[in-house]
């Protein structure tokens, strides 16, 4: 059964509908349980084998003070530039699979994880289903994405309410001072350590 949609403005595309051109996409990832550098290395490896994904690119890795949420550890934090033939509802359950067999649960909202793949934009797709909500309701708010993102593109802009050029996005964000570079994970090259 097709999930109701309720758009911002007028959809080309309904959430289960796959694209009539690859539409680009940005995930933000982030890790704080376990073998943060592995399990993002391994993230983004099974996203860049996946059919129907093309990953363009992937930002630098930062490290971040949690947000929100009960005390936790650091998270480590990048974003995935890329392209895709799948529909965002077959995006959104490829994400949640590779979340699954890294160990995620989830018990406590915004609580620490494995893993946590979470797709920020898809195109200029503006909607709100009961799963899924584009872009992510509160990225223009999140530094963890803002910063790895507009390292990644510089000339990024975020659609949809509170958008706007993601660097300047960034540079306002309450949360930017909790962001920090994290040297020795290039997950462009491989996914391998400098």
């Amino acid at each position: 059964m097709t999930s109701p949609v309720r758009a911002v403005r007028p959809l080309s595309q309904g959430v289960e509908d796959p694209p009539s051109d690859a539409a680009q996409v940005v995930l933000a990832l982030g890790s704080n349980l376990g073998e943060r550098e592995a399990v993002l290395r391994s993230a983004v490896a099974g996203l860049s084998t996946t059919a129907g994904l093309a990953v363009h690119s992937v930002s630098p890795v930062v490290e971040t003070e949690p947000v929100g949420g009960p005390v936790q550890d650091p998270y480590l934090n990048a974003v995935v530039l890329a392209a895709t033939t799948l529909s965002p509802a077959a995006l959104l359950a490829l994400c949640q699979r590779i979340e699954a067999e890294h160990g995620r649960e989830r018990n406590v909202r915004w609580g620490a994880r494995t893993l946590d793949i979470d797709i920020i934009s898809y195109g200029e797709l503006v909607c709100e289903t009961a799963n899924l909500i584009l872009p992510h309701p509160r990225a223009h708010l999140r530094a963890f994405v803002l910063v790895p993102w507009s390292q990644a593109d510089p000339t990024a802009v975020l659609v949809g309410p509170g958008g706007g050029a993601v660097s300047a996005l960034a540079a306002a964000a309450d949360d930017r001072d909790g962001v920090r570079a994290f040297a020795g994970l290039d997950l462009n090259a491989g996914g391998g350590t400098r």
